[in-house]
Order: C-alpha cells, then structure tokens, then sequence
C-alpha cells in the first residue's frame, strides 16, 4: 500500500506541478489560468498534447520548443519535480488519511505562492485566499470523517492568534511585512495547528530563523542592504513544510 501511495502521489504531483507552473507565470500578469492554452512564449505556438507531459516532455525534447527552438526554462520540470517530492513526502507523512486531501492542497500552495513572492514581490489575494478556503474545506471533511472537531478548533485558535501577531507587525512596522504575509500566515497556522499548536508555532519560528539567517547572509555577502526587501512568503512557506515534515507518520483518528 506504501509503494501504491508513493506513485500516486508521485504522479498526481507531476500534474499538479505542470498546472502550478501555469499559475505562477500567469497569475502575477492577471491572466486567465484557463484559457488560452500552453503555448511557446517566444513563437507563440501552441504547445501539443504530446510535448506537454510534465517532465517527461522537456527531457524529450531537450528543453527546446518543437517549432522554433528556443530554450525552454529548466525551471518548468524542476516546479514539476519538486511538487512530485513534497507529494510524496506529504503523503507518507500523512498516509491513506481523510487528513491528506488537505495537506497536500496546502503544500501546493506553499510551492505556488513562493515561486510567485520570489519573482514579484507578491502573495496574490487570487491565490492566498482560495487557498484557505480549500485548506479549511479539507479540514472540515476530515474532522467529520475522524470525529477530530477538537482538531479543527485548535487550528482555528491557531490561524486566528498568527492573523492578530502578523497584523499587528505589519501595523507597526509595514516596511518589515508586507500584509500579503499577513493574508498567507492565518492559512499556514490552520493548516499546522490541526497537527497542534506546538507544530504552528514551530512554523512561524522557523520561517524567521531562515528569514534571519538568509537575510544576514546577503547582507554579508554585499547582495543586500538593511532595507532591501525580501520574499518572506518563501521562508514562511520554507517554515511550514519543514513543521509539517517533523515527526513520524501520523494515523488518524487520533
């Protein structure tokens, strides 16, 4: 049952990551992540059902577009690659549960919103919000599968205590955090605190120990100053997976 696990999870990966991929470049330009279909950002030509299987497609054709020739960014696979890995971590983490349905949405936003707070400066309401309500949707299935309400409440408690912390950092200090992060941390901590609150907490502490220590770094380095701004959406979503990640597998109920 393992191994079945492992390659669902691994192959539903694959797909989710050519679908994330989408939502990255699109979503920043305030493009329909529908319509129109994949096609080559240099000739425009539309990209065949054949040439867009994740992975598999890009080493095919060796990075290349099939029409034109130019080079295809590297960063497409390794987006689908790393989905595929966080898959399948998740799902041994988390099992054959009725908890996994959710954890496995928050994970690919945790993958989604970081690509796009790298690239932009940006956590999108677009995406941060749907996000929660899908994570929040799969708890509340969970809960009634398991009979876990108690866990439902604690990550309640718990997305609601990092809304009023992070509010009030931005409030104080809004060049520090950004309120896209205030917007993201609420779904971090519901998606932890239905672990329990130590796990939330956990996650909030380690995105700013990587924020801290990365920011230290370039500022070390002479490739950023006390002011430059950095994508905190990456190290809290950074901090949450490494939460997520710590401990054995889990069973439910529990």
């Amino acid at each position: 049952m393992t191994v079945l696990l492992v390659v669902a999870a691994g192959l539903y990966g694959l797909v989710i990551g050519s679908f994330l991929n989408v939502v990255i470049h699109r979503v920043p330009l305030h493009q329909s992540v529908v319509r129109p279909p994949s096609a080559c950002p240099s000739c425009q030509s539309r990209i065949a059902p054949f040439d867009n299987i994740p992975l598999l497609s890009w080493l095919v054709l060796r990075g290349r577009c099939r029409s034109c020739s130019a080079a295809i960014s590297a960063r497409y696979p390794a987006v689908e690659a790393l989905t595929a890995l966080v898959f399948v971590a998740t799902a041994l983490r988390f099992g054959w549960s009725a908890t996994l349905p959710a954890e496995i949405i928050f994970v690919a936003g945790l993958i989604t919103l970081s690509f796009i707070d790298y690239d932009h400066l940006l956590l999108p309401k677009v995406v941060v919000y749907p996000l929660g309500l899908l994570v929040l949707a799969g708890l509340v299935v969970a809960a009634g599968v398991d009979g876990s309400w108690h866990r439902l409440v604690v990550a309640l408690v718990c997305a609601s205590v990092e809304f009023g912390l992070l509010f009030a950092i931005n409030a104080a200090s809004p060049r520090s955090l950004g309120f896209g992060d205030v917007r993201f941390g609420p779904v971090i901590a519901l998606a932890l605190g239905w672990l329990g609150w130590r796990y939330a907490l956990i996650g909030f502490f380690a995105a700013n120990l990587l924020g801290a220590l990365v920011g230290v770094a370039l500022i070390v380095a002479h490739k950023a100053g006390r002011r430059t701004p950095i994508p905190f959406g990456v190290f809290l979503s950074a901090g949450a997976f490494l939460a997520l990640m710590v401990g054995s597998a889990v069973h439910y109920p529990a």
